[in-house]
């Protein structure tokens, strides 16, 4: 129907701009620290871009919400500015016919969201995992060459590695020697890798096949260990890589599993699919119940409640994956919420008419 394309194009056209404007920003101040990383030395520069596309592509799940939001705000209200709606409407056509053309739009939206965070954001997301997994172990490794010795730390600490392999995540014939206070320690091993732990992040240094000497050589205390492997940790891990690794988990695993954590994340998921097609409503409802003839009142309006459904929304998922919260009420309160406002939005001339009635009834009776 030509209307129902119209309002569609109207509505496509601010979704274009509004996503590349928060994708832009979003990107701007990712790129910002992965510069500041590689000035540093914590990451390559050649993973840069890499790195930040797959991270844009991470997050485009975490956008479509927002972003439907604002652009429905934004048609509706040039439409009613204009007074197109009141040509619409006096044409014939009712308010049911655009409630039904935005449900339309947001279906076909939600269902590209759902691709996007059930499908290509985690795997995207472990790209990213992977990448910055990558950059940790070549940072680690920078300035150590094969048949050289590599002074850290003011000479605290002497690497000598025989052979290097290509990856640079492991090695042959290793020396290393650490001095702490008056306490010298130095491990000779047949070989060592790289190796960062899945459920923690926790990176460390695993030595095969040699031997730790501690102590001073001559004094009593001097001790002698051989060892078959014998792990020496670099640096401890923290929960913003927990956090980033079930964001890479695929979406299949999620469903199958009973772990409170795996269904908070599907549950999170989800309300990327869920918020799609109710903010579109609720943007509708915002715009025919007519606060303000200023646009810019509604925006407001609408970021405001945007942002305490997200909030509850993040409360509820951090709340499930504690076992504070049952898995059955889940994020599921917070949509209902949602709901039940856009049901009352949409009703309230009815729900006003009522209300008086009702308070002109009891007015005589009262008086009486």
């Amino acid at each position: 129907m030509i209307l129902e394309r119209y309002i569609h194009r109207e509505i496509l056209s601010k979704l274009g701009w509004l996503i590349g404007i928060l994708v832009l920003i979003l990107a701007s101040n990712q790129f910002v620290d992965y510069l500041a990383d590689a000035a540093a030395g914590k990451i390559p520069g050649d993973l840069i871009l890499q790195m930040l596309v797959m991270q844009m592509m991470a997050l485009l799940p975490h956008l479509m919400p927002a972003a439907i939001l604002l652009s429905v705000i934004l048609a509706m209200s040039r439409l009613t500015q204009d007074h197109e709606l009141t040509v619409i409407s006096s044409a014939g056509v009712d308010g049911r016919f655009t409630i039904l053309t935005i449900l339309k739009f947001s279906l076909m939206f939600s269902f590209f969201t759902f691709i996007l965070g059930f499908y290509l954001a985690p795997w995207a997301e472990g790209k990213v995992r992977e990448l910055k997994n990558r950059a940790e172990v070549e940072s680690d490794i920078v300035g150590i060459a094969a048949g050289q010795f590599k002074e850290f730390n003011k000479g605290d600490k002497v690497v000598y590695v025989q052979e290097l392999s290509n990856k640079k995540d492991s090695m042959k014939d290793v020396f290393l020697q650490i001095k702490r206070d008056e306490s010298l320690g130095v491990l000779n091993s047949k070989s060592a890798r790289y190796t960062i732990k899945e459920e923690t992040g926790s990176r460390y240094v695993v030595f095969e096949n040699g031997r730790r000497y501690v102590g001073q050589p001559g004094m009593q205390d001097y001790q002698i260990t051989q060892y078959s492997k014998y792990g020496v940790l670099l640096e401890q891990g923290d929960t913003a890589y927990i956090d980033r690794r079930l964001e890479s988990i695929p979406t299949s695993e999620l469903w199958n599993s009973e772990l409170s954590i795996y269904k908070a994340e599907f549950q999170w998921r989800l309300s990327f699919v869920i918020a799609s097609m109710l903010l579109p409503l609720f943007a509708f409802a915002l715009n025919r119940f007519s606060i303000s003839e200023s646009r810019y009142v509604s925006i407001f309006v609408a970021i405001l409640v945007y942002l305490i459904y997200s909030n509850l929304l993040s409360l509820s998922k951090n709340l499930v994956k504690r076992d504070e919260l049952p898995a059955y009420i889940g994020l599921w309160w917070a949509h209902i919420l949602l709901f039940l406002l856009i049901l009352i939005m949409l009703n309230w001339p009815i729900i006003q008419r009522v209300l008086i009635a009702n308070f002109r009834k009891r007015i005589p009776a009262a008086s009486k």
